[in-house]
């Protein structure tokens, strides 16, 4: 008889994560590391994002300018939040789209794109003319800019029900929605990336004033969908 065989295999123990930056900023520190040929960003010890897929930070983008009225030229879109550049790039491939505005408030973030380690995923994208980066708060944005935009791509957490930090919780708010709604062209749309789906979020949507409001899903490997909530202004 053929002696019994057996078979082992050996599981792929991830590399440990390398830091590249450290730095204290008036939100908290952010970190920027490296992890094999990925990069992560982790804010206030939370992890925010890595460029291993990006998937989702990219439907944020063409969703939005899927659900924009159709034969509207040259839209204008604001992204919220730098993170690793996956929407940012989406944008700028995508020659429909007229001004696209970055709205960080991480200066370390807007370094590591311009002076660091992820300028090879966004360097063409910040050196397009079309692009602008504005160092500020997104909610101090919307709430004080008077610009309005067809699209708001908002990726500054891992969702409405996960903040970074507590001051991004008001821009779920009532009065942070109909900020969102402000700054909108009519029948423009707001994008809002999220871990996870939030029907609670869909029903702040609607009482904010938003129609079409619908949840687009990116399966993960693990857990939960990604997700991106999709609402539009009325004209």
């Amino acid at each position: 008889m053929e002696p019994d065989t057996q078979t082992y295999t050996c599981a792929m123990v991830p590399p440990a994560p390398v830091t590249l930056d450290r730095r204290e900023g008036p939100f908290g520190e952010v970190v920027l590391r490296e992890r094999g040929e990925h990069f992560e960003i982790i804010a206030n010890g939370c992890f925010l994002m890595d460029t291993s897929d990006g998937r989702s930070e990219r439907l944020l983008i063409d969703a939005a300018l899927g659900a924009l009225p159709a034969g509207r030229t040259g839209p204008s879109v604001l992204i919220g939040g730098l993170g690793v550049g996956f929407s940012l790039v989406r944008a700028a491939e995508e020659e429909r789209w007229g001004r696209i505005v970055v709205v960080e408030r991480e200066q370390a973030i807007v370094d590591w794109h311009r002076q660091g380690p992820l300028d090879r995923i966004s360097g063409a994208a910040l050196a397009d003319p079309r692009t602008e980066v504005v160092h500020t708060d997104l909610v101090v944005h919307l709430r004080t800019a008077t610009e309005r935009y067809d699209a708001l791509c908002l990726d500054i957490d891992n969702g409405p029900d996960w903040t970074v930090t507590e001051d991004n919780g008001s821009l779920y708010s009532p009065t942070g929605l109909a900020h969102c709604h402000d700054r909108l062209t009519p029948g423009g749309v707001l994008a809002v990336w999220s871990a996870q789906p939030s029907p609670a979020f869909e029903q702040a949507l609607r009482n904010a004033g938003f129609s079409g409001v619908r949840t687009e899903e990116v399966a993960v490997a693990r857990g939960v969908p990604d997700v991106v909530h999709l609402a539009s202004r009325g004209h």
